[in-house]
């Protein structure tokens, strides 16, 4: 396992939810959504980051998100790393949206850099070495405080749980499923926090069988065409 290919929230309602990604940050294949409804109360033990090149995308994106249906969980602003602000989805995931560059450089737009996973930990320094017995590459690493690896198109990072939801502006607590699952690699795991990895091929399966169950429903649309 060198790489994440996609990302998958799982979430109460999945169309709602990809109305609202699809209007707030346009996210692609990068995502994907899936039905379930395992409990979950309070932080999931993760967050989901835009880093984006100037002020002006951050103010974009976070205004999009909100007119999507977003909540604010910290407005954008000024601090020593650069400028970020941070939403949460209606279906309770947490993102934040943020730039290293202190002015702006260009005309506003709703783009980003790239996707990174900030997974919350008990331990970084035990699960770095877990990731790394896996084959991932680190690519920054700040002692027991944050590490980040060389992931591909979504980049994953680790950071104390503690200190990930006061980044996020939430209270540590939690319980119940994290409602994610990290797809990528040639197998399925659950690493020491918790978070389960799943190959792509399983997640095809999984997302397939979504489909079919939701296409079989009453009342689904594609009943209700002529």
């Amino acid at each position: 396992m060198t790489s994440i290919d996609t990302i998958t929230l799982e979430v109460t309602d999945p169309t709602a939810a990809e109305r609202f990604y699809a209007d707030a940050f346009g996210l692609g294949s990068r995502l994907r959504l899936r039905a379930s409804q395992e409990p979950s109360e309070g932080f999931r033990g993760f967050t989901l980051s835009l880093t984006v090149s100037q002020p002006a995308n951050v103010d974009a994106l976070i205004s999009s998100a909100l007119a999507a249906g977003a909540t604010t969980l910290k407005a954008p602003a000024k601090s020593m790393w650069g400028y970020g602000g941070v939403v949460q989805a209606p279906d309770g995931a947490i993102w934040k949206v943020a730039t290293s560059a202190k002015k702006d450089t260009g005309p506003a737009a709703r783009e980003f850099d790239a996707i990174v996973l900030l997974l919350g930990v008990d331990d970084v320094v035990a699960s770095k070495k877990f990731y790394a017995s896996r084959g991932l590459s680190v690519g920054k690493s700040f002692g027991r405080m944050y590490v980040e690896f060389e992931t591909g198109p979504v980049k994953l990072a680790l950071y104390r749980r503690r200190a990930l939801a006061k980044d996020a502006g939430v209270a540590p607590a939690g319980t119940g499923s994290h409602r994610i699952a990290v797809v990528g690699g040639e197998d399925a795991f659950t690493d020491p926090d918790g978070f389960a990895w799943e190959t792509t091929a399983s997640a095809e399966v999984l997302m397939c069988r979504y489909r079919l169950y939701a296409m079989a429903r009453p009342g689904s649309a594609e009943e209700e065409d002529p």
